[in-house]
């Protein structure tokens, strides 16, 4: 046989290059075992011709196949780029080939359960999938053995993958259309005869052009000529071999035909696939356009889609407040409606008001209603619910708003755009506020004096909108959750005076155009009766839809951490190494770390000094020891009761948590390094530290100066000046006393020093940190790996933490008993 006894990468090798030596065989896509592209890129970019299974023994056809499929299917290796025209599959004696465009059907199967392991053929949906694909394979797949059948194959090659770029023509469909846009972008847009910045203004985006392309006839030739469009109500029609605007109110500015630069790039372009889409997912494409708009406008405007688990939990709970016939009995109206999404399952038409910022979505809701929406044409309407005068609402809509009986009928119902104006990157000096998110708005004006920086937020502004112009209505909205509990927003509390009625939160990252771990709420408020933001509970469910527990978020909340720590920042004391005290909530405790010289973050470093390092290390560990997930990204951390000052085990828990945790920065290349926890004796090293600081106070030898109270007097939490502390004082010359969880942790410390120590040519001075790197190296972009190939240090590691989290587990509950944090 070929290549009998050899190992899965040398097969794959050797086939690369006896059989593919003219393509590129080089590059990894996934999981995909084998691939080939041409050695060159043509206009199009790089477009794959195979993609491969390999296998080193001597395998059935089908089943190479389908775990090939199972691959693909899995990391869903089409959505990211465009597909190849051949699949393959080959093992030592033999290789396979099926037209991709074949057996494409059977990724978009309903209710397939693609994260199985490919590789477990034993699965239903390994056996599932070759039932589906074992007949089309016998029909269409070509197989060669690589000895009896070597003329067959090379012909093959030469005929078919090096001619793969004019293979069949690839169907449109609801997981390819986006990869398309980002190709058309590079090679259609720019040959659009048209100024891009007169369209921006009117609203007229490029992937209006984009659609009006899609949803045409191409009448299966090779020519533009014939090329009809489909839809009537699309923002941008193809016509005549170019484009017609075809949104009324600025016709006459785009009144002529816009060209084609270059109409045989546009027939290159367009001959790859089969337009129009595929019928069952060309209503879906339309709804989802706000997938083709950039994610800075999606933002601003809003362009974004509610996913339908969440669109029917919020009306079953506006269905629970309001009573079961409450779409009867209330109008209304969602003033951010995009396509329009969030009024599907509703059923009055006639109670029903949709309005959104681009002329473009209300075309695309009006095709909705032409097949079967229930909505009503007029009243869907184009509404800068910011900027426009309430006098351009439709008559019947004004006629209750200025009712003040109907208001308290109208439910203003809305998934409001959530771009705000500052990031984590300018509070961390990388990066600038983002300029107009909210200053273009008219309302701005009038709101910031009143809301203060909550007119940074976009959904702020909605909703202080709706409680200036509309009083007396219900007000159900979707919305991150700072507007309870964040920092910026106390003086909109001051002004947005309602009724909190009931709510749920679900994890940010549901919603397919937001990304990191927080809550996304809906809310319902009654601004018929006044009352300020305290106490709110929330239900939760899970990314399943599944009811979890509830939570409480705090409108009311006493002062912030980062007060207290303060009262304690000596700054003119020498120190021994820095920590930077982030915004306090856990969406910023990634930015809490200790090293010994300041950072560049635009935040204040505490100055970590013999007399408060204890106290340092109490707000070190109550923002580390617990996990931030999605439920209490946006929990503030608040100035402590009193409790925590008599107790010292508490105390010299949270310094060990300190001594041993990962974001414990110190590295003694930026200077001596003061946070050894043990002697030289200990870890046996090789020669003298630089400083036995560390171990000299935890015995006791390093007197402190320090406030009491017992042990500290501070100021109350109402007097919290950086002004003074306390100034009685007295000297401390205790050693320290730790309990058994953070004894364990120094043991586990201890045998990671020594067997560190017992390498050779050791920095003796090393930290923690210093050690990791040690061990673990850095990448090429120069980041610390993840993991070591040292065994012994893996198991020493990975002891410790396992110590350190056994004493976060301990430190916990504190945290809420001296109230840094609320239930």
């Amino acid at each position: 046989m070929k290549y009998k006894n050899i190992r899965e990468e040398e097969l794959k090798n050797k086939v690369g290059a006896d059989w593919f030596k003219q393509f590129d065989t080089t590059e990894i896509l996934g999981n995909i075992d084998f691939t080939v592209f041409p050695q060159q890129d043509n206009l199009f970019g790089r477009t794959p011709l195979l993609w491969a299974e390999a296998k080193t023994g001597n395998f059935d056809v089908a089943t190479m196949f389908v775990q090939l499929i199972l691959t693909i299917g899995k990391a869903r290796t089409f959505d990211k780029t465009m597909p190849p025209a051949f699949l393959g599959a080959f093992d030592f004696k033999k290789i396979a080939f099926v037209p991709y465009i074949n057996i494409q059907d059977i990724f978009y199967l309903n209710d397939f359960n693609w994260n199985v392991t490919p590789s477990n053929h034993e699965t239903k949906e390994f056996q599932l999938i070759k039932q589906r694909v074992e007949a089309t394979l016998k029909r269409d797949t070509y197989v060669y053995d690589y000895e009896k059948d070597e003329k067959e194959l090379q012909a093959f090659i030469k005929n078919n993958v090096a001619k793969a770029t004019t293979a069949s023509k690839l169907k449109i469909d609801k997981n390819n259309f986006i990869p398309i846009y980002l190709r058309w972008l590079e090679i259609i847009k720019p040959i659009i005869g048209v100024n891009w910045d007169d369209l921006k203004k009117a609203n007229i985006l490029d992937s209006d052009f984009y659609l009006a392309d899609l949803f045409v006839d191409d009448k299966d030739t090779q020519t533009i000529g014939d090329d009809l469009s489909i839809r009537e109500n699309l923002f941008v029609m193809f016509q005549n071999e170019g484009y017609k605007i075809a949104k009324e109110n600025i016709k006459q500015m785009f009144d002529a035909t816009i060209t084609l630069k270059n109409k045989d790039t546009y027939l290159h372009f367009w001959k790859r696939y089969k337009r129009p889409p595929l019928k069952e997912f060309q209503d879906y494409i339309i709804e989802r356009r706000d997938l083709l708009v950039p994610q800075d406008i999606r933002e601003r405007k809003g362009a974004f889609f509610t996913p339908r688990i969440w669109v029917e939990l919020s009306q079953k709970y506006l269905t629970d407040y309001l009573g079961e016939n409450w779409q009867d009995d209330y109008y209304i109206w969602d003033c951010a409606a995009g396509t329009g999404n969030l009024l599907a399952g509703l059923t009055n038409k006639y109670n029903i008001y949709a309005s959104t910022l681009d002329q473009a979505d209300v075309n695309v809701m009006h095709e909705r209603i032409d097949h079967g929406a229930n909505l009503l044409k007029n009243n869907v309407f184009q509404f800068d619910f910011l900027n426009d005068d309430f006098s351009k609402l439709p008559q019947s809509l004004q006629d209750i708003i200025n009712n003040e009986e109907k208001r308290k009928k109208l439910v203003i119902y809305i998934n409001p755009p959530y771009a705000e104006a500052t990031s984590s990157k300018t509070v961390s000096g990388t990066g600038e506020n983002k300029s107009g998110v909210t200053t273009n708005f008219k309302i701005n004006e009038i709101l910031k004096p009143k809301i203060g920086n909550a007119s940074n937020e976009i959904f702020a502004l909605f909703m202080a909108n709706i409680y200036e112009k509309i009083p007396g209505c219900i007000l159900g909205q979707f919305s991150k959750m700072k507007f309870i509990n964040g920092s910026n927003f106390k003086k909109f509390k001051d002004y947005f005076l309602a009724d909190y009625v009931s709510g749920f939160i679900v994890p940010g990252d549901t919603f397919d155009n937001v990304k990191g771990k927080f809550p996304i709420g809906f809310t319902i408020w009654n601004t018929a009766n006044k009352s300020k933001i305290n106490t709110i509970s929330t239900d939760v469910f899970d990314r399943k839809g599944n009811y979890n527990s509830t939570k409480n978020f705090y409108g009311e909340l006493p002062n912030n951490i980062n007060k207290w720590i303060k009262l304690f920042d000596e700054k003119t004391q020498n120190g021994i190494s820095f920590m930077g005290n982030p915004s306090p909530d856990f969406q910023h405790d990634s930015q809490l770390y200790l090293s010994i010289n300041k950072g560049i973050e635009h935040f204040n470093f505490f100055n970590f000094n013999k007399n408060n390092l204890i106290v340092g290390s109490i707000y070190f560990s109550i923002r580390n020891c617990i996990d931030a997930i999605w439920i209490n990204d946006r929990d503030q951390y608040l100035f402590p009761n009193d409790g925590w000052q008599n107790d010292i085990e508490f105390q010299n828990d949270c310094l060990a948590y300190t001594l041993f945790h990962g974001q414990n920065r110190i590295t003694s290349s930026e200077g001596t390094n003061h946070w050894i926890p043990f002697t030289e004796y200990e870890v046996n090293a090789q020669a003298k530290f630089e400083s036995n600081f560390m171990t000299d106070f935890i015995k006791g030898k390093i007197k402190q100066e320090i406030t009491t109270n017992d042990l500290f007097v501070i100021p109350t939490q109402e007097d919290t000046s950086d002004s003074e502390l306390a100034k009685q004082s007295h000297k401390v010359n205790q050693p320290l006393q730790f309990s058994e969880e953070a004894t364990a942790v120094f043991d586990a410390g201890r045998e990671l020093w020594k067997y560190y120590h017992a390498q050779k040519d050791v920095n003796v001075n090393a930290s923690l940190y210093d050690i990791r790197e040690y061990f673990q190296g850095r990448n090429d972009k120069g980041r610390m790996n993840s993991k070591s190939d040292d065994a012994t240090y893996t198991q020493l590691i990975a002891e410790l933490r396992n110590k350190l989290a056994v004493l976060a587990d301990k430190i916990k509950p504190k945290v809420y008993e001296y109230g840094f944090l609320k239930e």
